[in-house]
């Protein structure tokens, strides 16, 4: 028995649980890469599909293999009739992610061998998944907003599907690029809290799909994937740009916590957010929306403020999720779906630490510091107060 307390760390907090090839943050100085390609070089010269292909197999795909990918994900990209259904019902009264974690689920069962855990059934099962989750996500918003749900596009690439069973519409050259650029800088970051807790659902050998599922429940939080619907929740109610610095002010000075800014591992400014930012001034010119116009002049503004406030002085830095929201309105996407399409997009990550995990699987099993009572005396219901 202990007979001194242990250090804790609160969270895990600087605790390593693992070594991993799949991604690496550099915190200090705002650097990611993705099997040692920086996130820059990957945003402005590849796509989602050739990512996620990087992320699983950690390479770069040949044009075959390239080619063999997609086509495996076009094939996989219709929802079964039941999962329709379930959608439907639950959309009028269910939080999309809740819907999201249970059609995920449902998935199990058009799956004859969900239980092999060997790499091709596995890595398989990870592209059915990886296809079939923009498409619940778009299921989820079109039901939402009482429409008939739209098959799937096969000309199309994944997110720009994902955006056509949305909205009805295919998107144009820059509406396609920013939403595949999304869904790149979602894919994957390391082992956060819902990777983590995918990892420890599969370390217990349970299947894919009840790992994902883990990982969709963990991400539901405001703290991890729902930050960036809190962000733009933040700059709705600015309501006005030339408020913007009024409120900030205001917020400081009540010591608010300002939404999407500060991260619990980048002290620099987030890279992620810095691809984003300059859709932000390009969207302006795109003739959104009086409402999107309005976001995204708020979001500029209290980038600029927060900078010169907090940035180099206290690194506190923007992050992607104040600059998501935004630029999601800019597709005409509600806040309710940008975790399921969170989601949706980091199925690659979560996919490729399930196929990195089980090369060596050990159980998760951490230790807990007791701090009650021992030995106490068991009183008879009639004898108690």
């Amino acid at each position: 028995m202990l007979t001194q307390k242990p250090t804790i760390n609160y969270g895990l907090e600087g605790i390593y649980v693992d070594e991993s090839a799949i991604s690496k943050v550099d915190g200090q100085n705002g650097r990611l890469w993705y099997r040692g390609y920086s996130i820059e070089e990957l945003a402005d010269k590849s796509n989602f599909e050739e990512v996620s292909y990087l992320l699983i197999y950690g390479k770069l795909p040949t044009k075959t293999e390239f080619d063999e990918f997609v086509m495996k994900l076009k094939d996989r990209t219709g929802l079964p009739d039941e999962v329709k259904r379930v959608i439907r019902k639950m959309a009028p009264i269910a939080h999309p992610m809740d819907i999201m974690r249970t059609a995920t689920s449902m998935l199990v069962m058009y799956d004859k061998d969900p239980n092999n855990r060997d790499l091709e059934s596995t890595v398989d099962k990870i592209i059915t998944l990886l296809a079939k989750l923009p498409s619940i996500a778009a299921a989820i918003g079109r039901f939402r907003e009482k429409k008939r749900y739209i098959e799937p596009d096969s000309s199309l690439n994944l997110s720009e599907n994902f955006l056509y069973m949305l909205t009805g519409r295919r998107p144009n050259k820059f509406e396609g690029k920013l939403i595949d650029l999304m869904f790149i800088l979602h894919a994957e970051h390391s082992t956060n809290a819902s990777t983590f807790s995918v990892l420890v659902t599969a370390s217990t050998l349970a299947d894919v799909y009840a790992a994902t599922t883990t990982g969709i429940g963990t991400l539901k939080g405001p703290l991890h994937g729902g930050a960036d619907e809190a962000a733009l929740n933040m700059i709705k109610a600015i309501g006005d740009p030339d408020n913007t610095e009024k409120y900030i002010e205001e917020a400081l000075e009540g010591k608010q916590k300002i939404m999407g800014f500060g991260h619990r591992v980048y002290k620099a400014y987030d890279p992620r957010a810095k691809l984003v930012r300059s859709y932000l001034e390009e969207s302006l010119i795109k003739e959104p929306t009086d409402e999107v116009r309005r976001l995204l002049q708020i979001a500029l503004r209290a980038e600029k403020l927060m900078i010169e406030k907090l940035g180099k002085s206290k690194g506190i830095w923007p992050n992607i999720d104040f600059l998501a929201g935004p630029l999601y309105r800019v597709l005409g996407i509600d806040s309710k779906l940008f975790t399921p399409i969170f989601v949706a997009s980091r199925m690659s990550g979560w996919g490729s630490h399930i196929v990195e995990y089980w090369n060596n699987n050990k159980l998760v099993r951490p230790l807990e510091y007791y701090t009650g009572p021992l030995d106490v005396p068991y009183k008879p219901i009639e004898l108690r107060q």
